[in-house]
């Protein structure tokens, strides 16, 4: 007996790993031919699935002809059409994989709220089965479709061009590979697999349009088991699942342990995923959200006062419609809590449904006196208690997110939203029989709807509190560029969890809310497909924009209340879609298209204005070459500074990093001998023995280094000798596998980036490293608030020795030259009062004339004491700037000495 039943318990497990198998190749096969993880996979198994039943059930076509039709036609032109109407031209437009992942969350939501528009969001028990419940068949599709794959991928032309697509798209492109016709099949293959899940799954599951994509997306653990590439790995994890599941609900443990057994049994996919999500190395490295999509927009004038104008009207409504507008003041304080997290912390939060959840969980447990260990609670002291204890549990996705970025925070942030809303919202000992009153006082709908905008005031308060100050720079620098802000000081790890803790509070307030507009706890409320509406609502109208905020909340309230359900998740899915080409919104869309219909009238100077331009013009011609035919603004030369380093305009001649300066002024060279310091600067900084493998490469090996304060040291050498992997040594981004790094009599090799610029080493990036969303000031001001000495006056002083204080400081950084660029991270760099200063690269991108200017600054701070290291190509830079000069080549330190005679001697 027992043997027949862990006969049949198998079969059933192979049959669901059967389906979660073809997930998995189809989520693979996606992202190894576009490098999308296709969040919509689950969406366009239910539009199949239902497709398949309206063509059989509903219009009684024949099964095969229904099955043919929607997954050899409908379901590869539903991937080829989202592939070149979608994803193809965020490729065009350089779209990186934040972009493609909000535009798959978009398509994801586009296709649930359609969905929901045309067949109703009731659950459906009559889909057809096109597969028996015997497993043979389904895992005979899947093994057949993984070795089809994998036959195709090794053995035939098109294997080989889809390998060369994977490693490197643009070359592969030169190569004359159509890259868009393997990404297409990538596609259209992909939503086939697709469709074959949802119309396997469909007659043994809950058909409806948020059911079966949350259950199919749950099993994308499988392609996350196998790093998104290996189809062996993903059938494999996905089988040894499916049976696992199975077994376990042979298990019946008494006492406490046997309602958390059930629930592992019933949802061991979750854990899957969780544990891929969380402890398996990450999939995506880069950056969240583009910048232009976290950065805030300008707000309409006069926005806010028809904001509050519409937000007091429902006071004058009265019956289901007062009713109704309850839920938008506290679903618009549960949305403030992603413009924290996502707007202006720059982190992705696809789980923030799961606090909203628990903040009204808690303050019903709490108002019933059902919490461990807290004794009955009236309802508003419920919900402050529930807040402050949700707020901690934000650490449940901050911490992932501290070592993870882009996809794999994306999906860490899914996995625990999923989690919670499974092992705590659905099980009924948690939940069961739990209702929520309103504060006494505040029980009719007109008085609720007060205490809702006082909360709502103050969560609008809090969310502005955190983009203003020390605390609003500090994070707009994190969003902006996270490394730039560690460099400058900032506390990034922490700076995270703490976004994360106050998005949890902000959620647990807004879903208390929620929970006492509706007098229960609902569980469907905190649905993670939900969180995912939420998120793309929140995105599309401006992550940064609080009024962005309360209008997503008015309209996922009022259009699905005032219309057929779906309607406000098939708009904003729309939006998000093309995200990517309107990252401003779709205010800032509109503002530009309108700007661009404006008819143009010819202006006429006047007689002042006419004079003013012809002395313009003259300048043009004249000695100064300015493209702006203005003059450059005098700068306070630091001592021994000589000439200013250079004007604001736009940079003219670009220079590359290798390109050498014919006809630089060397009259002004320093002799090779150390600086004796102005001011004497404790410590040097030191790399002993520092060694670097990366999968038995050696980038360095036994590198010995010294850093002097008042000299200047350089290291040159080819590419590939280990410069930048010695650089990130010694700036705190990169740890040695051997060796030491000093700093004085410190060993500081395990500190951090930010803990060693608090210390007093700072640092400048090859690539610029400056905010966008921050002015030229506030750009100077992160460093001076963050670095070693907190300065107030440091800021100006740095403003004014890179000629920065004119009107430039109050620009934008975003959009500058190159040239002004490099002098923002240069000042800002130097607001901290570091006593190490390390400049990878700092000559990169500029004209012979900034080149001049930037290292008579250089030597002028050496002069004072500072410790330079310089690592350059520029070798008439180095020349003309170095004490000491350290030749690198394949790891090793090969030539050491002044500058005159290691570069005299290598030109031999």
């Amino acid at each position: 007996m027992s043997g027949s039943l862990t006969y049949d318990l198998t079969l059933a497990g192979l049959s669901v790993g059967g389906a979660a198998a073809l997930t998995g190749i189809g989520l693979v096969v996606t992202h190894r031919a576009t490098g999308v993880l296709n969040f919509a996979h689950g969406a366009i198994a239910m539009v199949c699935a239902y497709l398949l039943r309206q063509f059989t059930v509903v219009w009684g076509w024949p099964l095969a002809l229904g099955a043919a039709v929607t997954l050899l036609l409908v379901a590869p032109a539903i991937g080829m059409a989202l592939e070149r109407f979608v994803f193809r031209p965020l490729s065009v437009l350089g779209g990186d994989p934040a972009q493609t992942l909000v535009a798959s969350l978009g398509v994801f939501v586009l296709l649930v709220g359609g969905a929901a528009l045309v067949w109703g969001t009731g659950a459906r028990a009559d889909a057809p089965t096109l597969v028996s419940a015997d497993p043979w068949g389904q895992l005979a599709v899947a093994v057949a479709l993984a070795v089809g794959v994998g036959g195709v991928t090794r053995w035939t032309r098109f294997g080989t061009e889809l390998r060369a697509v994977v490693d490197d798209r643009s070359l592969a492109v030169l190569g004359g590979i159509d890259a868009d016709r393997v990404a297409a099949a990538g596609w259209a293959f992909g939503s086939f697999t697709a469709g074959l899940t949802g119309v396997l799954l469909a007659p043994y599951v809950r058909l409806d349009p948020y059911g079966m994509p949350l259950l199919v997306m749950e099993v994308m653990a499988v392609a996350v088991a196998a790093r998104m590439r290996s189809l062996p790995v993903a059938v494999v994890v996905a089988l040894g699942l499916g049976v696992a599941q199975s077994q376990l609900t042979r298990l019946h443990p008494a006492g406490w342990a046997e309602p958390l057994l059930q629930a592992v049994g019933a949802n061991l996919f979750v854990v899957a995923l969780l544990v891929a999500a969380l402890v398996l190395p990450g999939i995506g490295d880069r950056d969240v959200l583009p910048r232009t999509a976290t950065a805030r927009v300008a707000t309409p004038p006069g926005a806010w006062i028809v904001a509050v104008v519409l937000f007091l009207l429902p006071l004058g409504l009265a019956g289901s419609d007062l009713h109704t507008s309850v839920q938008v003041p506290a679903l618009g304080v549960v949305l403030l809590s992603l413009v924290v997290v996502t707007g202006r912390g720059g982190q992705i939060s696809l789980g923030q449904a799961a606090y909203a959840g628990l903040g009204a969980l808690f303050t019903a447990l709490l108002a019933a006196g059902r919490f461990p260990g807290l004794p009955r609670l009236p309802e508003l002291a419920a919900l402050a208690v529930a807040v402050a204890l949700v707020a901690p549990l934000g650490v449940l996705t901050g911490w992932p997110a501290i070592g993870r970025h882009g996809l794999a925070l994306a999906l860490a942030t899914f996995a625990v939203g999923v989690g919670v809303s499974r092992f705590v919202f659905a099980q009924p000992y948690a939940t069961s029989g739990l209702s929520l009153d309103r504060p006494a006082g505040f029980d009719g709908d007109r008085a609720y709807y007060v205490l809702e905008l006082g909360l709502l005031a103050a969560a609008l308060l809090a969310t502005g509190a955190l983009r203003r100050g020390r605390t609003g720079r500090a994070l707009a620098a994190m969003r902006d560029h996270a490394s730039g802000a560690s460099a400058a000081g900032v506390r990034v790890p922490a700076l995270k969890l703490t976004a994360f803790v106050a998005g949890a509070a902000l959620a647990a307030l807004g879903g208390g809310m929620l929970g006492m507009g509706l007098r229960a706890f609902d569980a469907t409320a905190y649905d993670p497909v939900r969180g995912l509406l939420w998120f793309a609502a929140v995105v599309v109208l401006g992550a940064d924009s609080a009024l962005g905020a309360l209008a997503a909340a008015a309209l996922l309230v009022g259009l699905d209340a005032g219309a057929r359900g779906g309607v406000a998740a098939a708009l904003f899915g729309v939006l998000a879609v093309f995200v990517g080409r309107f990252p401003g919104g779709p205010y800032e869309a509109l503002r530009t298209a309108t700007s661009r219909l404006r008819p143009r009238r010819r202006a006429t100077p006047t007689p002042l204005g006419a004079r003013v331009r012809r002395r313009l013009r003259a300048v043009e011609t004249g000695p100064t070459g300015r493209p702006d035919g203005t003059e450059p603004e005098p700068a306070a030369a630091p001592p021994g500074a000589g000439d200013s380093p250079g004007p604001d305009g736009p940079t003219r001649t670009a220079r590359g990093p290798k390109a050498a300066t014919p006809g630089r002024d060397t009259t002004s060279r320093r002799p090779s001998a150390p600086h004796t310091p102005a001011v004497p600067m404790p410590g040097s900084l030191f790399a002993r023995r520092i060694r670097v493998a990366y999968d038995g490469f050696t980038a360095l090996d036994g590198v010995d280094l010294e850093v002097r304060p008042g000299w200047v040291t350089a290291v040159v050498g080819p590419n590939g000798a280990g410069k930048s992997t010695l650089f990130h040594c010694l700036a705190g981004t990169l740890r040695p596998s051997h060796g030491q790094v000093l700093f004085g009599e410190r060993d500081i090799t395990r500190l951090a980036a930010h803990a060693r610029t608090r210390l007093g080493i700072a640092r400048t990036f090859q690539q610029l490293a400056v905010f966008p969303s921050l002015t030229v000031a506030q750009n100077v001001q992160v460093g001076a608030e963050q670095g070693r000495i907190a300065d107030p006056a440091a800021a100006e002083r740095a403003l004014r020795l890179f000629g920065l204080d004119g009107p430039v400081r109050a620009l934008p950084a975003e959009g500058l030259p190159t040239g002004t660029l490099r002098r923002v991270e240069l000042a800002r760099a130097l607001a901290g009062s570091p006593h190490v200063l390390l400049l990878d690269e700092p000559a990169a991108g500029l004209d012979t004339t900034e080149v001049t200017a930037l290292a008579r600054v250089l030597r002028a701070l050496a002069a004072d004491g500072t410790a330079l290291l310089v690592v350059e190509h520029d070798l008439d830079l180095v020349a003309d700037l170095a004490d000491v000069v350290h030749v690198m080549t394949a790891g090793r330190v090969v030539t050491s000495g002044p500058a005159g005679h290691v570069l005299d001697r290598g030109r031999g």
